[in-house]
């Protein structure tokens, strides 16, 4: 008997592998954890499409009753839908962990995550360093603990994904005061309020990790799907720009290679102040093409002339 946990990719029910699908459709019983992320299709659209029974594992159920997934795989196989991929979130770790503990076999079923996806906007992959987690802030609460991460990365030259917060099934504590159980309705952090954080993170912590109106960062939401938006530029930038319904990630520029900033001109900010590699290029946008024209902030940067410096 085996515990399955298949990943679903990014877009819709069919974005599923055949071996996961087969896996799904062996299965006596099939879960699909919806706390760490969302998928674009209802519960119902899967069903349809596996010719399953689906039981929504939430919040609450991944955190309090998470042995009712992976202890009925000693008898028989269960699967675990998780969106995107399946060992991108502590939770599914923690899962695999238990079961473990249990000899229960198991079993992973990769798929395509926001981790690899995020390359679509032209950044190479090896050049990313940490990943970080941006969480909501709240009235007494306003955490930079990432930040560190990110002048990390940058100090190094790497690039720094940025995951955003999502608040699912979030309890009202004011009601529970009442001997009510009520949840707040679901809040999914933007670009535009993750540019705003970072730029009052910067402003708290004071370190230049990055600047707010010339460091290049990306935008991205809905990645995977046939209606993703990308779109470049700085932080003082994206918080005014318009992504759409979530979900949503962004992107901290490190060193930025010439291949890299070719591509990325197709989705830059007409206009955009951004400064890359202590330079200030002034893009054509118009027809996502045209050429690239770099200033050199100070006199020492030209005596450099590499590929890592200058655009073409």
């Amino acid at each position: 008997m085996v515990l399955y946990i298949i990943g679903l990719g990014l877009g819709d029910e069919k974005d599923v592998t055949v071996r996961g699908l087969e896996a799904i459709k062996s299965s006596t019983k099939v879960f699909l954890e919806c706390y760490t992320s969302i998928l674009s299709v209802d519960k119902t659209k899967l069903e349809s499409f596996y010719g399953k029974e689906i039981i929504i594992a939430d919040r609450d159920f991944v955190e309090c009753r998470a042995d009712e997934i992976y202890e009925p795989a000693k008898e028989e196989d269960v699967s675990l839908l998780v969106v995107g991929d399946p060992v991108c979130a502590t939770t599914h770790t923690d899962i695999m962990i238990r079961a473990f503990e249990l000899d229960i076999q198991v079993e992973l079923i990769h798929n395509a995550s926001v981790m690899g996806a995020a390359g679509c906007c032209g950044l190479q992959l090896y050049n990313f360093g940490q990943t970080i987690s941006i969480p909501f802030f709240e009235e007494n609460w306003r955490p930079t603990s990432f930040y560190p991460k990110i002048k990390y990365n940058r100090g190094g030259g790497m690039h720094t994904l940025c995951l955003l917060d999502i608040k699912v099934k979030e309890p009202d504590f004011e009601a529970m005061k009442r001997g009510k159980i009520v949840y707040l309705p679901p809040r999914y952090m933007s670009v535009n309020t993750a540019s705003e954080q970072l730029i009052e993170a910067e402003e708290i912590e004071n370190q230049g990790a990055y600047d707010p109106n010339s460091t290049l960062c990306v935008g991205l939401s809905r990645l995977g799907q046939k209606d993703q938006c990308i779109i470049a530029g700085t932080l003082e930038e994206l918080k005014e720009q318009d992504f759409g319904a979530p979900l949503h990630c962004m992107i901290i520029c490190g060193e930025v290679h010439d291949l890299e900033l070719q591509f990325l001109k197709k989705f830059m900010v007409e206009g955009s102040q951004f400064k890359a590699n202590d330079h200030k290029y002034e893009i054509d946008c118009s027809g996502g093409g045209g050429n690239d024209k770099s200033e050199d902030v100070d006199d020492s940067n030209k005596e450099e002339d590499n590929d890592e410096g200058k655009s073409s």
